[in-house]
């Protein structure tokens, strides 16, 4: 049935008269209350009044101006109009938290069911979070609610960090903000150290847990990867209510179980070179003969799988590159920050400094660092 506003109500079509409006029941209000005060609660009421009116003025000004945007723009993109949080927050008469829950509703239902994100999505829900956490900068989950879905494009990420940053100075205690901004820089954007420096503040804090040292050594070590991804995912499939997130964490966690495997058979190939003088032809070999390299294989399948799923995968030769691979995944596990990592971040910064060139063009002033 929809709303009245739009439905040939005056007002829908004029945003600027809703905002004449409710400066005018502001007003009215306040001369009312100078008028017939004979008590400061009378004067107090009235104030009150005036703000409630201006309130409702508020939701009738934004469903005007949802009302405005084309129907078809707003079905395919499933979006409402997101203002600058600067004057949502100067509209909100003191209901910001009233305000700020709306805008977190839209949140949540942008990433219901079975959706895609793309960056465009990613930073829409940044919009909505930066106006929820500029009306209530106290909320907790959403700041990590936007480091959950905000990873599409460099640009997301930057703004997740920003946002996280935001969460940390109102949450200074909170460590798992901190964690969150320290595997951004580490999954994302690459940035070991960065990520070092945020992980080292979250281990100084109530709460965090032990690991949290050795994590920090292990980035600024040479050797950042299998490991440090794993304990990044173990720790975020522990912090999520999200089942759907939950599930591409453990995903991942899978396939970096039979990676290990398959390092460990790598290993014990490299044992069988040293005592035959050649290499083996198929893995099975490191079984047989009079010493045997091993006395069985591992799981090529991950110990999660139930029973009912296993595809009683075996353990081959890549014909492409020769290593040992699984046949349940048919390739090796390749860390976020591995080849593809590389090249997404090489794309990134190309594309940053196509931003920065434009910039200067204009004459406008370099940009600084970004979080």
């Amino acid at each position: 049935m929809g709303s009245p506003v739009g439905r040939g109500n005056p007002l829908s079509t004029d945003p600027a008269a809703l905002e004449e409006c409710c400066e005018i029941m502001r007003s009215s209000s306040e001369k009312l209350s100078f008028r017939s005060a004979g008590s400061r609660g009378i004067r107090d009421a009235a104030k009150q009044l005036a703000r409630l009116l201006c309130l409702v003025g508020l939701v009738l000004l934004a469903d005007a101006i949802h009302a405005r945007i084309p129907a078809r723009l707003a079905a395919d993109r499933g979006e409402i109009f997101v203002p600058d949080p600067s004057l949502v927050q100067a509209m909100a008469l003191g209901f910001d938290a009233v305000v700020a829950d709306y805008y977190w509703l839209q949140a949540i239902q942008a990433v219901g069911g079975d959706i895609r994100i793309t960056p465009e999505l990613a930073g829409y829900l940044g919009r909505l979070i930066d106006v929820v956490t500029t009306l209530d900068p106290w909320v907790d989950h959403a700041y990590r609610f936007a480091a959950i879905w905000m990873t599409e494009s460099e640009e997301n990420v930057r703004d997740a960090n920003r946002l996280l940053a935001r969460g940390i100075a109102h949450h200074p205690e909170e460590w798992r903000n901190h964690f969150y901004l320290g595997f951004n820089h580490f999954y994302y954007l690459l940035e070991n150290e960065r990520a070092a420096e945020a992980l080292a503040r979250a281990s100084e804090l109530p709460g965090s847990p032990p690991y949290l040292a050795r994590l920090v050594a292990r980035l600024r070590s040479t050797g950042a990867g299998l490991e440090v991804a794993e304990i990044f995912l173990r720790q975020l499939v522990e912090d999520t209510d999200d089942e759907a997130i939950r599930a591409g964490y453990q995903a991942a966690l899978d396939e970096i179980e039979v990676e290990y495997n398959a390092r460990f058979l790598e290993r014990a190939r490299e044992s069988f070179r040293s005592v035959h003088g050649r290499d083996i032809a198929d893995v099975n070999e490191l079984l047989q003969g009079e010493s045997p390299i091993l006395e069985g294989l591992p799981s090529p399948e991950p110990d999660s799988l139930p029973a009912s799923l296993t595809r009683h995968s075996k353990w081959q030769l890549d014909p492409e590159d020769n290593r040992i691979v699984s046949s349940y995944y048919g390739h090796r596990y390749r860390l976020q920050t591995a080849k593809d990592g590389l090249e997404r971040a090489q794309r990134w910064a190309d594309q940053r400094r196509l931003r920065e060139r434009a910039r200067q063009g204009r004459g406008a002033p370099e940009a600084g660092a970004m979080p």
